[in-house]
């Protein structure tokens, strides 16, 4: 059985691959910080949410998750996102993200990590 936190990063997650960013702006705390590893860091709740508009495209993406795990106010999920642009183009991303919650029981993401590595073999 799914714990609430295991639950609520698979949505978190889906709604990142759907770029649904209400969904995603629902799950951050305000004082969020988000590494994006080797990249840049975004610091603070409207700041990651115009990032992520920033980031707004045509492709289609296909999220499969491969693992979560919790313990605590600390989780994380990895797995590969696949996108398909409107010409046909497939990408593939395999992730892995580290993310602190702001308390145990119904928090909201206070820190994410991502490790992201684009896969050769798509």
């Amino acid at each position: 059985m799914k714990t609430e936190l295991q639950s609520f990063l698979e949505s978190f997650n889906r709604a990142f691959a759907a770029h649904d960013i209400s969904m995603i702006a629902d799950g951050l705390a305000e004082d969020v910080v988000w590494r994006m590893v080797g990249e840049k860091e975004v610091k603070g709740k409207k700041e990651v949410i115009s990032f992520l508009e920033n980031m707004k495209s045509d492709t289609t993406y296909r999220l499969t998750i491969d693992t979560v795990i919790t313990h605590g106010t600390t989780a994380a999920i990895n797995g590969v996102i696949e996108g398909t642009s409107p010409s046909g183009n497939v990408t593939a991303y395999e992730f892995c993200d580290i993310y602190k919650m702001n308390k145990h029981k119904g928090g909201k993401i206070k820190e994410m990590t991502s490790f992201v590595i684009e896969k050769k073999d798509v």
